[in-house]
């Protein structure tokens, strides 16, 4: 299996070993609109998608080698926890260095991803919501102890 099947597999799988090991030292991953993410970031927004999406794989999967890597077109597509379909079309550009990919450039249809991007932020709030009611638990605990 070559680098690119291997990728898409580990994206998949959420095998963020795998993926991290794919990656060459300092390598730049590129969203367009989004700008550069550092590896650790990506590794955690690719195991939250495959942990997300239900039955997520790639298809219509197009690939073209580039003399220092390949371009690729695909769509992704999945179910959204509330069990809608969820569809995204993408192109990459991928630059391999010593077998290993030194920098990923990814376009997607915004439209597309718009479901995921919603998705990401009421989980963010709410986790928000949470640590504030810890904060002020604690804040009334500490009170309340302090009467005591």
């Amino acid at each position: 299996m070559d680098l690119a099947d291997r990728f898409l597999t580990a994206i998949t799988s959420g095998d963020t070993d795998a993926l991290r090991a794919m990656y060459a030292p300092g390598a730049t991953i590129w969203h367009a609109g989004a700008g550069v993410q550092a590896v650790d970031d990506n590794l955690r927004t690719l195991r939250w998608l495959s942990r997300t999406l239900r039955d997520m794989r790639y298809e219509d999967v197009r690939r073209d080698p580039l003399p220092d890597g390949y371009a690729q077109r695909h769509v992704l597509r999945g179910s959204l926890p509330d069990g809608s379909p969820f569809e995204l079309d993408a192109c990459l550009f991928v630059t391999v260095r010593d077998g290993r990919i030194a920098r990923l450039e990814e376009y997607a249809d915004s439209r597309g991803s718009g479901p995921l991007r919603e998705l990401a932020a009421a989980q963010r709030a709410a986790r928000t919501d949470a640590s504030a009611d810890a904060r002020t638990d604690a804040r009334t605990d500490a009170r309340t102890d302090a009467r005591a």
